[in-house]
């Protein structure tokens, strides 16, 4: 078990400074595309809630835990969009916590929207190492003096989408933060994503729903999802998806009432960590309101619609 976590330990200090895991990653941002593009924010019309948690390399010693909480809704007559979101990661000794703003402006055409956003992210970061047995016949190494950082981001994206169709480019960072005087750990830098999908009526009652994901961090190769998902009688869904070099992933999604939605999804780690880990299980819970006062008016997009 201690070597186990040692390695993994050792991992997360690597994966810090190359990959730089400081952001939770998701996989159900099929389903709630603003953990990635504030553009997002408002796409629903109505107001739109979502809760997500995550449980990263099951079996695996101080493996990422995730909570995440995001709500987003359209204002003045739908131009233009606010949402909040707040992440709780847990990985080793770290944990790292977010409260992100974001702010999105409509330009309305007459079968789609075009929308530019902004987002502000508070990023806190704390690590304590007192559940581990440090051993040293100097005294306590000062690399592992339990601290709290804090940095300030912005983020900005944007987002076009009509009723079958959408594409969105995002920057959630944009500025290059070290949150360690080692310059070559601890480092938050810039990604970029580009996503696209569309639904296809492949009959009366089922959908096919076809996307993909590009990643580029800075100092990093490109990455790729590739999902697709099928949609039956607009209650029930079931797909899969491939991430280039770690995971195949499965999950569905069902209707539970008119307003709440459930989805789940399991990625089996395809990566060098798959002895030693069971794969990751990620649940999410979304519920969507209109209220009258702030939507009269306005068309809500189904939950499996991208536009009315």
């Amino acid at each position: 078990m201690q070597k186990r976590l040692f390695f993994f330990l050792a991992f997360a200090l690597v994966s810090f400074g190359v990959q730089a895991q400081l952001y939770p990653v998701f996989t159900q941002y099929y389903f709630n595309e603003l953990v990635i593009n504030p553009a997002y924010a408002g796409a629903h019309v109505q107001t739109s809630t979502t809760a997500t948690y995550r449980n990263q390399w099951i079996n695996f010693p101080g493996a990422p835990k995730t909570f995440s909480l995001t709500s987003h809704s359209s204002f003045i007559k739908g131009k233009v969009g606010l949402g909040l979101m707040i992440n709780v990661d847990q990985i080793g000794s770290y944990a790292n916590k977010d409260v992100t703003l974001c702010y999105s402006y409509k330009i309305k055409f007459p079968h789609a929207t075009l929308s530019l956003g902004l987002q502000a992210v508070l990023y806190f970061l704390n690590a304590d190492y007192s559940a581990l047995n440090l051993i040293s016949g100097q005294g306590v190494d000062p690399s592992f003096a339990p601290f709290n950082r804090f940095k300030p981001n912005i983020g900005a994206g944007i987002y076009y989408h009509k009723k079958n169709f959408f594409v969105g480019f995002s920057a959630p960072f944009l500025i290059n933060s070290k949150f360690s005087a080692d310059t070559s750990l601890l480092k938050q830098l810039r990604n970029y994503f580009l996503r696209t999908g569309f639904i296809y009526d492949l009959s009366t009652n089922v959908k096919i729903n076809p996307s993909i994901l590009l990643r580029a961090q800075e100092g990093q190769p490109l990455s790729a999802d590739f999902n697709n998902a099928f949609i039956f009688y607009d209650v029930f869904s079931a797909g899969v998806s491939y991430r280039t070099g770690d995971a195949f992933i499965t999950f569905v999604g069902l209707k539970l009432m008119e307003n709440l939605y459930f989805n789940y999804s399991f990625d089996m780690t395809g990566s060098r960590l798959s002895p030693y880990s069971s794969g990751t299980h990620e649940m999410m819970l979304n519920y969507r309101a209109k209220i009258n006062s702030v939507h009269k008016n306005l068309n809500c997009p189904t939950y499996h619609t991208y536009r009315e």
